[in-house]
């Protein structure tokens, strides 16, 4: 009986340093199996290793108390998801960025806020009422980038409540699938879409806004227009750097 459960007591021990193992394989992935010595399997400390994005340790994990330097404090959600109120912490400065943004395309998401009837078809669609960069107010779409181990669906809910508020409680879509893809350049007239920052190449979707909208951050207000009224083509027309065939060409692909 003494012998059965000293074994026993060994295969529990055993089973809890392989599964210690493997979380650790999870969270660290071939960063950690690069930074090991030979026979050590992170079990000890590694504070010589980097400490990359999705390396931020969990609560209760064996490094959760090592001090990351920058990154202290800082939890994994953090950079998935931002704290609704620009970039996420660790995120690129604007020096870094428009560095960037010189050199290579952005990918971006651009969404086409609609209201929708009892039916599904689309009633109403929304515009933004922003300050730009120069000061001025323009009338534009919900626009922003896609950032790092972000998926295109948090991107989405997350420029969504960036601009509209949390309470907007956007229906978003089932399939990742753009109904078109804009190709801003900052060149003028190489092809609709213009932006004089940088290459963006975004995907677009139709999104209904069933809840209630709080603008907030650069957004003034969110104005909704009848999908079949004159009023929907002045708005059109009063959206610049091809903002406005999005919106066409949505309510195209929708059949409004």
């Amino acid at each position: 009986m003494v012998v059965a459960t000293a074994c026993l007591h060994n295969q529990r021990q055993s089973r809890h340093r392989e599964d210690s193992v493997v979380t650790c394989l999870r969270l660290r992935g071939p960063h950690l199996l690069a930074n090991t010595p030979p026979g050590f399997l992170g079990l000890g400390n590694n504070g010589t290793m980097p400490v990359l994005n999705d390396e931020v340790p969990d609560e209760g994990d064996y490094d959760a108390n090592r001090r990351r330097g920058e990154f202290d404090h800082i939890t994994p959600e953090d950079f998935i998801r931002g704290s609704g109120h620009g970039n996420p912490p660790g995120w690129l400065d604007s020096g870094e960025i428009t560095r960037i943004r010189r050199e290579t395309p952005m990918p971006y998401v651009v969404v086409v806020p609609v209201r929708v009837d009892d039916f599904g078809r689309i009633s109403k669609v929304g515009s933004l009422l922003c300050v730009s960069e120069d000061g001025s107010v323009e009338r534009t779409l919900i626009a922003g980038r896609v950032l790092y181990h972000e998926s295109v669906r948090e991107a989405i809910a997350r420029n969504i409540s960036k601009d509209l508020g949390d309470i907007a409680l956007p229906t978003l879509p089932q399939s990742l699938q753009p109904f078109t893809v804009a190709e801003f350049f900052p060149t003028p007239g190489i092809s609709p879409f213009y932006d004089p920052r940088q290459h963006a190449i975004a995907l677009c979707y139709v999104v209904p806004i069933p809840g209630d909208c709080k603008p907030q951050d650069e957004t003034l207000d969110v104005e909704w227009c009848d999908a079949q009224g004159e009023q929907l083509t002045e708005c059109i027309d009063q959206m610049a750097n091809g903002y406005g065939e999005i919106v066409r060409r949505a309510l195209a692909w929708a059949g409004a």
